[in-house]
């Protein structure tokens, strides 16, 4: 949030943060309460923690081995289209995927987020304020896909998950992952990438 309201004055740059979060489920904006399936007790057990989100799209999983990414943009003044926007972040995911992990990922006609074998990879929910966005996408790459029976990932009951260790049966460092997305983000967004560390975040003490 100290991100997007320092790009909406015009005080900080754009960024792409890429993180790792602790066991988290988030419900976007539209969210079904109901298809979170774990109850209180449940999560707990689970180390998990559940956050109402500013998103939009419905309830999704965050944990370790999972690449998120949220992108802080000023889209003006020639790139103030959603659709095109939410496309670029498939495409961004698509070409990481493929350039370095050999996975041809996919679109799904009517859903957002980037398949492989019908099954979603990367999931995407974003927000988008005066053409400034936030939250983005979480990219699959050696996640415990298991905590995503807790819940109906994106409220879609029909298909399944899946992730880079899972498809190649290697895994690959979470950073290394990191480098080659904003490698590709720049690529795609049309912007000269520098890469910055940023402190680790103690969720125990936040």
């Amino acid at each position: 949030e100290r991100a997007v309201a320092g790009r909406a004055a015009g005080e900080a740059p754009d960024r792409l943060l890429l993180l790792e979060h602790p066991h988290v489920y988030t419900l976007g904006r539209g969210a079904d309460a109901s298809n979170v399936l774990a109850g209180e007790a449940d999560l707990a057990a689970m180390g998990a923690a559940l956050y109402h989100t500013g998103r939009g799209g419905d309830v999704t999983y965050h944990g370790p081995g999972q690449l998120v990414g949220y992108p802080v943009l000023s889209l003006k003044p020639d790139r103030c289209d959603v659709h095109r926007y939410v496309r670029d972040l498939e495409e961004t995911l698509i070409r990481a995927l493929a350039r370095h992990y050999g996975i041809e990922g996919e679109r799904i006609a009517g859903l957002t987020g980037v398949w492989v074998g019908g099954e979603k990879i990367a999931a995407i929910g974003v927000r988008i304020a005066r053409w400034i966005t936030s939250h983005g996408f979480a990219l699959n790459v050696t996640a415990d896909l298991s905590y995503f029976g807790a819940i109906v990932p994106c409220g879609i009951s029909d298909r399944g998950v899946t992730s880079i260790e899972r498809l190649t049966g290697e895994r690959p460092p979470l950073e290394l992952v990191a480098r080659h997305v904003a490698d590709e983000f720049g690529e795609v967004f049309e912007r000269a990438v520098s890469f910055a560390d940023a402190p680790r975040l103690d969720h125990a003490t936040r």
